[in-house]
């Protein structure tokens, strides 16, 4: 940035704390962030610090469902209720001691993918520097006689370059070990996401969740129009090295991609959803996979944390700027993955 042509830094980048004002969002905290480059997003401090909504040079990312914002006042913690509040947005943060299928498991009845996602955040602020953007939070999921975990978290954008950080550490406060379940809910949505869009997921397996998900397995990475009466397919992918996932629309010259370590999160769910409105394709590392902890701890691959202990989780979000970048992520990683030099 030429210093010596601006007022203010937030002419060019910065964060702007907004509050919303009618609807069921009303009076919940939104940090918006724009990076000088055309990076701009939205951290949603009253709900996990997530982000709601993330944009490249004026074309969106994420998927917005319909029910909109929604304060975390209003979440249904029964059964499938998590969707009166889902807003998707670009990213929602599901755990953190269930993720998945509502159940029932050790005396306990689950919710759809835990509750952290509808927790305020009770301490969260922004840093601006010449160099970055900092958002820092805590979120405390904690109960009398249940389990006492904090998140924080740390999300981080350099000033003019178009990718995202975020760090998450998990501490148990608790005398007990507990389930650990986390997944980052990424949700891709118009107009990056299209008939036309392109995914490349460089996975070693891909296993169908269903039969009706089998049935379709060819075409896991093709997207469709907007289909009416469309049942969700969703795959579990493997990785052999690092985790990768990536969407590129040449209708738009943009994508994006998501870089994680698939020592940590070592489940990756696809979530292709092409209904009317209901539009969206999930991009979802984590530490489960979305059957519901009973089916896991079943498996035998349930996670735990123990009394003291902190797990950290991180994932980091790269803009796909242009076809020569898309080319440069796909054909680089696919001779990668295929042990090529």
């Amino acid at each position: 940035m030429k210093k010596q042509y601006v007022g203010h830094p937030s002419q060019v980048y910065g964060v702007e704390e907004h509050r919303l004002i009618g609807g069921k969002g009303d009076g919940m905290r939104l940090f918006q962030v724009k990076n000088g480059a055309g990076l701009e997003f939205t951290v949603s401090a009253d709900r996990c610090a997530d982000i709601s909504r993330l944009s490249f040079k004026g074309d969106n990312f994420g998927y917005f469902s319909p029910c909109g914002y929604v304060g975390p006042q209003y979440y249904d913690n029964k059964g499938s209720g998590f969707l009166k509040s889902f807003t998707a947005g670009f990213l929602t943060t599901c755990g953190l001691t269930a993720v998945g299928n509502p159940c029932h498991d050790e005396g306990e009845d689950l919710p759809l993918h835990g509750d952290v996602a509808n927790i305020p955040a009770e301490q969260i602020y922004a840093a601006v520097n010449q160099k970055e953007i900092q958002i820092h939070a805590r979120v405390r999921a904690a109960a009398l006689f249940s389990s006492k975990l904090v998140l924080d978290r740390t999300i981080c954008c350099p000033i003019e370059r178009n990718y995202i950080t975020i760090a998450d550490t998990i501490e148990n406060l608790g005398d007990k070990r507990v389930p650990l379940m986390f997944l980052y809910h990424t949700n891709i949505g118009y107009p990056l996401l299209s008939e036309n869009a392109q995914l490349f997921i460089p996975s070693i397996q891909v296993v169908p969740r269903n039969d009706h998900a089998a049935k379709a397995i060819d075409s896991w990475h093709e997207m469709l129009t907007p289909q009416e009466g469309f049942e969700e397919e969703c795959y579990y992918h493997s990785f052999a090295k690092e985790g990768l996932a990536a969407i590129f629309n040449p209708d738009i010259g943009k994508g994006v991609s998501l870089h994680f370590d698939t020592q940590k999160l070592d489940h990756f769910i696809e979530w292709k959803m092409m209904g009317y409105q209901d539009y969206v394709l999930g991009l979802e590392p984590g530490n489960c996979h979305a059957d519901g902890r009973n089916a896991m701890r079943e498996q035998n691959r349930l996670k735990f944390i123990k009394s003291g202990e902190t797990v950290a989780y991180s994932l980091t979000i790269r803009i796909i700027e242009n076809l020569t970048q898309w080319k440069s992520v796909s054909d680089c990683r696919r001779s990668l993955y295929a042990g090529n030099p």
